[in-house]
């Protein structure tokens, strides 16, 4: 199949094919006599599993892994758990931290009287080095 076939069984945009050919994910297809990149049905699987892959978050060399891991039938599935947990550690670190972002975003916009733009506790906030208290630029700001 060409590659706009590909693309469309596997949900891959063309230049995310091409891209992923570039970096070594998928191999080189094989041509048409008239130079079109012929792609297989295992192509496809492939393009699926990395596209499922970075939908979950997994970087490209997460990714590059994984499917050393799929493509050789001896290694244990233990390896693949191992690099699964991490990421979602990582994960899990990445949602607590964005919920803390999330709070001190929300305490510095509850403390906005909005009054004029030299006492805006959300400037303020913006051009202090951090942590709590921060935002508290004018008189009366952080009441």
């Amino acid at each position: 199949m060409k590659i706009g076939d590909a693309a469309a069984a596997s949900g891959c945009h063309l230049e995310t094919i091409r891209y992923y050919e570039r970096v070594g994910l998928m191999p080189r297809p094989a041509r048409t006599a008239s130079g079109y990149r012929a792609y297989s049905p295992t192509d496809v699987d492939r393009l699926r599993f990395i596209s499922r892959g970075r939908n979950l978050g997994f970087s490209l060399e997460e990714i590059r892994s994984l499917l050393r891991l799929d493509d050789d039938p001896s290694m244990s599935c233990g390896d693949v758990d191992a690099i699964a947990r991490s990421h979602l550690s990582d994960i899990q670190r990445r949602v607590t931290e964005l919920q803390r972002i999330a709070a001190e975003l929300e305490r510095v916009i509850a403390q906005c009287a909005g009054g004029e733009r030299g006492t805006c506790t959300i400037l303020g906030a913006l051009k202090q080095s951090g942590g709590e208290g921060s935002g508290c630029s004018g008189p009366g700001a952080c009441a």
